[in-house]
Parts: C-alpha cells; structure tokens; sequence
C-alpha cells in the first residue's frame, strides 16, 4: 500500500512546515473511521485509505519525535513513522474493538525503533529482545535513579537498574558500555544547529516521560509486552476457545467458520459463538493482566 500524495518531510520544506501542513487533515469521529475501514476491507477503497492514513499523520509524527535524540534525521524517523502507519490501516480491523490511533502506535513505534536500530551500529549485530529493550530503555533507567556517572556504573544502580526492567546484571553493564563508550554516548553534548536548534545531551531528547495512559502501556516494552500479557490471558480460555480464537482473530489467514465447524464437530453458528465468547473473555482476562501490573487500559 502506498500514497503518492501524502506530504514528506524535508530538509527543503522544513519540520515546522510538515507539522503545519499535516493538521488541515481533519480528525476522524468513531463513526466515520469505522465505515472507512470497513470500506477499505470490504471494498480495498483506496481512498477511505488515504483518509484514515492523513488523519493519523499527527500520531505518527507526534511518535517519531519522541526519537530524535538518537541523532537520526528527523525527516527519516517521521518516513518511518509513516509506513508503520500505512501498516497499520492494512492490517486494520475495526470489528476487534479498537480505534485506529490505538492499534497503529505498535505498528508506528514497531517500525521507528527498527530504523533506529538498524541505523546505530552500536546494535546492528545479535540484537535480542534483551538488548532492544535496554537500548530504548536504560537512558531512562539512569535518570530516574541519578544514576549519571560517566564508564561503568555503580554495582548498586547496575543491580537497581536490572531489577527495574528485569533483565539480568551483565546485561545492564554490557549494554551501558556500549552505549556510553561506542559510536555516538547518549550523555555526549547535543550543539544548536540541528532541525530543532536546540542544545543540551543526547539522552535529554529521548521520549518524554509524561505520558499518557495509553502511551505508558506501549512504553512497557512495545510487542514484547504485548505478547507476553496476550499469552497470559489466552492460557484462561481451554483449548478449543484458544484454538478458535487463534485460527479466527489471531492468524494471517483466518480459518473460515465451516473449517473449524468440521474440525471441532459443531455447528458454524456455535464455532462463532465461541469466538465471540472466547473474545470477550480474552479482552477481561488482558484488562484484569494489565491492573495488575498497575496498568490502565482504555476502554473500548
């Protein structure tokens, strides 16, 4: 899926221009964004697409901000940002419960963080889930414990640091040598002259952390922690729900009901009833997961 027409970032047009020109795109009512994606899925709409892509490219550009301290071009983060979007109206499902705006910030972030990963050198080799989340978030770590020492850090704020995002010991000194000592520090001083025309440290323009409830979740790890809590819930359903709910809502290809009616002996009727069912219960098992952990999911 692409758009020719979408608006692009340059260094020509200016980010001050971008963001101006992206917000005449009008905001979509629930109603509205509902009838757009299913004409998309229904119909392939190309131009229901463009609608639902333009009225997120705030969102987008609002998320690939959140990474300029990475020292990456900002037109680059925001073409990313972009394409996990369009993503997301592709895989857009209107029918499982959620807006658009929540379901596209795993695709955008998804796609952000790969570019900055693929882009420092310092994680382009054996990147592991481990060493993803230490990479996005130790700077923060740091901070919230004063943890500012420049070389290694203190054995206590490596044991406090590693007990905060549960990873191990080693982990935390091999990842914050590497990010203090190789390539580009996050503690090295930023000069005026960038696309902001701001100064101070690099790990000073990482994302901010006030966020919103419903950014706080996606903070938590992104698709880690969404599989993780998704695999928590589903072991609440027996195997038929689960075996069900993944062949129908889960999978690239979703089984058709006559499929799964001959597979478990019943009725098609009774295979979508047990979706729906199995769904709802999901939804609650995920909602009750996330408190808790202290979490707030929105409703919807």
């Amino acid at each position: 899926m692409s758009y020719a027409n979408l608006p692009v970032p340059s260094t020509s047009t200016g980010l001050a221009q971008y963001l101006q020109e992206i917000k005449e795109f009008p905001m979509l009512e629930p109603e509205e964004e509902y009838m757009l994606a299913k004409a998309l899925i229904t119909h392939g709409d190309v131009r229901a697409a463009d609608k639902l892509v333009t009225s997120h490219l705030r969102l987008a550009a609002k998320i690939a901000l959140g990474y300029r301290g990475y020292g990456l071009p900002v037109s680059d983060l925001i073409q990313e940002a972009n394409v996990g979007l369009m993503q997301a109206v592709k895989r857009f499902d209107p029918e499982r419960g959620f807006r658009l705006a929540t379901y596209a910030m795993w695709w955008i972030r998804a796609s952000v963080q790969e570019y900055v990963l693929r882009s420092w050198s310092l994680v382009k080799v054996g990147t592991t889930s481990v060493q993803k989340k230490l990479f996005f978030n130790l700077g923060k770590a740091r901070r919230r414990i004063n943890a500012m020492e420049q070389g290694d850090l203190h054995p206590e704020n490596v044991k406090r640091i590693a007990s905060d995002l549960a990873v191990s010991e080693q982990d935390v000194v091999a990842m914050n040598r590497r990010m203090t000592g190789a390539d580009q520090s996050l503690n090295a001083p930023r000069s005026r002259g960038g696309d902001d025309g701001e100064s101070g440290e690099w790990q000073d323009w990482l994302e901010d952390e006030n966020a919103d409830h419903v950014k706080d979740i996606i903070e938590r790890d992104e698709f880690d922690f969404r599989r993780e809590m998704l695999g928590q819930a589903m072991q609440r359903l027996n195997g038929r729900e689960q075996d069900i709910l993944t062949q129908r809502r889960l999978s690239e290809e979703p089984a058709t009901l006559q499929e799964l009616s001959d597979k478990h002996g019943v009725s098609r009727e009774r295979i979508r009833q047990i979706e729906v069912s199995s769904f709802k219960k999901l939804q609650k098992a995920m909602m009750s997961i996330a408190a808790d952990r202290g979490i707030t999911i929105p409703a919807t």
